[in-house]
């Protein structure tokens, strides 16, 4: 069966889903790469604030292709999630950060921070960037401009297709 979810995306929500769910997504998600995600523990450790709140959201680990006439978006499949995992505890813990989505494995002090604070781990399909894209029906970039395709994107998906990979209690599709 699959599970209709919409954001924001709670810990009440994320601590229900198991690992191998299927999900389709409805709502405003965020992107960020490892460029990213280093400038906002880098904002974080200064006290300052951040240019995007992200208690109870969901950040996808892409840097979406430029758009074609017609469409919000390029091309937009995950990247590799272990660039994050130096950052990642540290926005669940710290933000409120209750969903990352990507690809491949998440280091144990991910897992454990996910533990803790109720997160979970999506996986989207690899190599399927043009097809998630259709899935995407607006795009604009909020912080970061200067980072390219690498920016903080704010997205807004509908029935966005996702497998929990990673689950609130530490179950892996990987293990």
């Amino acid at each position: 069966m699959i599970k209709k979810l919409q954001t924001p995306f709670t810990v009440a929500d994320a601590r229900e889903l198991r690992a191998g769910d299927e999900v389709r997504l409805t709502g405003t998600i965020w992107t960020g790469r490892d460029a990213a995600h280093k400038k906002l523990v880098a904002l974080l450790e200064s006290g300052a604030e951040l240019p995007v709140d992200l208690k109870d959201q969901i950040i996808y680990f892409v840097g979406p292709c430029p758009a074609p006439p017609g469409r919000p978006i390029g091309s937009a499949g995950p990247t590799t999630s272990g660039r994050m995992d130096a950052y990642s505890p540290i926005l669940i813990a710290r933000c409120g950060l209750t969903g990352m989505i990507g690809k491949g494995g998440r280091s144990s002090a991910v897992v454990d921070a996910m533990k803790a604070h109720g997160a979970v781990y999506f996986g989207a399909t690899g190599g399927a960037g043009a097809l998630i894209a259709r899935k995407i029906k607006s795009c604009e970039v909020v912080a970061f401009p200067e980072l390219g395709t690498e920016a903080i994107h704010k997205l807004y998906v509908e029935d966005f297709p996702l497998v929990v990979a990673i689950d609130a209690e530490g179950n892996s599709l990987y293990d």
